[in-house]
């Protein structure tokens, strides 16, 4: 296969990126409706479209100011704030995934405490966003440098030639297999039993920090002069603080519950 994947028709060049981006967002929305109507959804349908705007607000500008961090060199030279790399384009293109859902989780947040929505929205939309990402990083890593995802040189039997001449590690499909994994065993734990109110995206969220914090050091980001991690790197970690800190205050909750349920009166 030669990279970057283009589609043609007669003469125009379709973007393969941005119509896997296209079916990823469609698919993601058709799993969504087949599992609202198949489950109860305790959030009225007025609700979860403000709860939508929320998400895709958030996830909008969370995903350019940390694509915007993963190169602080633009701010340090306000010039090239002005003329980015590319032009003006450079800040609808330059995003991340990290940056999305992160800020996707603030937007949500606010948005439920505005309305006064107490129970998990996210529970019902994981299974669909993993899909869509799986889809979205397929377009990522058939764009081969063209997209800037791509891994470092690596020797191993399985490493891509991206168009460079250089053997590397084809991180988007790494990300593709550990989004799969994480979808199957999530399915498998709860065919087992359900899990608490809002623990399956829990799971989802941490799993896939995780992920992203370790598979960064096979990307060719360097890091900041004594910061020691990647913009992202560092936002998965606030990310994966934040979880802990949400599993920690239950944890304590549900110890409690029990001793009182057992207690003698």
């Amino acid at each position: 296969m030669t990279y970057p994947v283009h589609l043609s028709l007669g003469p125009v060049t379709l973007p393969v990126h941005l119509l896997l981006e296209v079916l990823a967002y469609s698919v993601g929305f058709r799993v969504y409706q087949h599992l609202r109507r198949r489950t109860h959804d305790p959030i009225s349908e007025e609700h979860r479209l403000w709860i939508f705007v929320g998400c895709a607000a958030g996830a909008l500008l969370g995903s350019r100011v940390l694509g915007l961090l993963e190169h602080p060199e633009l701010l340090l030279h306000p010039e090239l704030l002005l003329h980015p790399p590319g032009g003006w384009l450079y800040y609808f293109t330059n995003k991340t995934i990290v940056g999305g859902l992160l800020g996707g989780l603030i937007g949500v947040e606010l948005t439920k405490k505005r309305l006064g929505v107490t129970t998990s929205s996210g529970d019902l939309m994981m299974f669909p966003v993993l899909l869509g990402m799986a889809i979205g990083r397929l377009g990522c890593h058939l764009s081969g440098l063209e997209d800037g995802t791509f891994g470092t040189a690596t020797t191993l039997p399985w490493a891509i030639n991206f168009g460079d001449g250089v053997l590397r590690h084809p991180t988007n499909l790494y990300e593709i297999l550990w989004l799969l994994l994480l979808g199957v065993l999530l399915w498998l734990r709860e065919r087992r039993g359900p899990l608490p109110n809002g623990w399956r995206f829990r799971f989802f969220m941490v799993g896939y920090l995780l992920f992203r914090l370790l598979v960064e050091f096979l990307k060719p980001t360097p890091a900041p002069a004594g910061w020691g991690l990647t913009a992202i790197q560092w936002a998965c970690v606030a990310g994966l603080g934040y979880y802990g800190w949400l599993f920690g205050r239950e944890g304590q909750y549900f110890k409690k519950r029990n001793r009182n349920k057992f207690k003698v009166i």
